[in-house]
């Protein structure tokens, strides 16, 4: 780490690589998306869409149009899919750099049809527009509605006739709740499915599974899954490791001690003074808070390395810092302080600070802000 940054999330690029070539062998789809939206769930988007390539996807999932056309202006051509827009949302910006648009609607269908004619119109693009329809098939976020499956298929087969679009693929979500209800929401996916087959449409892609389902749902892997927090070498389950799945987490978050004080007894530590030295300690001042991303209700649960050893976040973590009680090790000014990393290496794990903070790995990792510099390494 360079002496000038104190705040540092190290990505080994060479370790998704390596993740997203040992699930695609395990799951074993013809294709497999990369889902990198979020800055690639806080790890850098542009520089995880690449390592997601060299190992193999062929695919990159984001959400929104500006996570894509961010890829694109990268010079990445690679397929990309993106889902979540915005009411007025002008597609022709994506429709000119080719990026599948996952519509949810009817009414998004015909604004779709409507933009790539104006652009055909204008001299700026020749061919067709490429959408993915989303299906609600029990999740009750964005989808096309049952009742409203044969009207927007329908409709689109008209547009793919008349030329305007290319229905590439059609694809849905579970909700993890349980085995039975993930049954469910595939069934209900494979109605949607046959339902647009007698409408007229081949799509090329059927897919319902993010990285749970694709790893323990065979039935739900279709020819498609979309990857996301597992490429990032975190574990999508309860009770199982990243490490039992063969998978080795990519982001180091570390930064260096700031100060450290000799305090006696009975000494109050940060905001509140919910903790209290119970004799005397040494402290250290980590310079890392929640304008980092790192969670508030972590204080006085979540633990860090410094030298080797694992100590305990004590007191309020603060919007810029929090403070270690090293008892009575010698810590110094500048030691690197590890946050969380891989813990086969002996460091806290995201999964640690999650517990922590009673949330999941995805939020730890995704939270993190842009005060801490990324550095990027391992890639081939």
């Amino acid at each position: 780490m360079s002496e000038a940054v104190f705040r540092e999330a190290v990505i080994d690029l060479g370790a998704l690589s390596r993740n997203v070539a040992h699930l695609r062998t395990v799951i074993g789809t013809e294709h497999v998306m990369a889902v990198v939206k979020a800055n690639a769930y806080g790890h850098g988007s542009v520089e995880c869409a690449r390592a997601a390539l060299d190992g193999g996807a062929d695919w990159l999932g984001v959400a929104d149009l500006t996570e894509a056309v961010e890829l694109r202006d990268a010079g990445i051509a690679a397929p990309i899919l993106a889902w979540l827009h915005d009411p007025d949302t002008d597609f022709a910006p994506a429709i000119e750099a080719g990026i599948d648009l996952g519509l949810s609607s009817k009414a998004q269908l015909e604004a779709v049809a409507s933009a790539r004619r104006a652009l055909v119109a204008q001299g700026r693009l020749h061919g067709q527009a490429l959408v993915q329809l989303k299906l609600e098939t029990g999740l009750s976020r964005n989808g096309i509605a049952e009742h409203e499956w044969d009207e927007t298929f329908g409709r689109a087969r008209e547009l793919e006739q008349e030329g305007d679009i290319v229905v590439r693929g059609v694809f849905s979500h579970v909700s993890n709740a349980s085995p039975e209800d993930d049954a469910d929401a595939i069934a209900f996916y494979r109605r949607g499915l046959e339902r647009a087959e007698v409408a007229g449409l081949r799509p090329e892609l059927r897919h319902i599974a993010a990285s749970a389902a694709a790893l323990r749902i065979p039935d739900a892997r279709f020819n498609l899954v979309r990857l996301g927090i597992s490429i990032y070498g975190l574990s999508p389950f309860e009770g199982q490791s990243s490490a039992e799945l063969g998978l080795s987490p990519v982001m180091t978050l570390r930064g260096r001690v700031a100060a450290v004080r000799r305090v006696p007894a009975g000494k109050g530590v940060s905001y509140d003074y919910t903790y209290r030295t119970p004799h005397e300690t040494t402290l250290a001042l980590v310079p890392l808070g929640y304008a980092e991303g790192i969670p508030r209700h972590a204080s006085n649960r979540a633990t860090v390395s410094i030298g080797g050893r694992v100590f305990p976040v004590s007191g309020r973590v603060a919007m810029d810092q929090f403070v270690v009680d090293v008892d009575d090790q010698t810590v110094d000014v500048g030691d690197e302080v590890v946050l969380f990393g891989d813990p086969a290496a002996g460091f806290p794990s995201a999964d640690d600070w999650a517990d922590a903070a009673g949330t999941i790995n995805y939020e730890i990792v995704t939270r993190i802000g842009p005060r801490v510099q990324r550095t990027f390494v391992g890639r081939k």
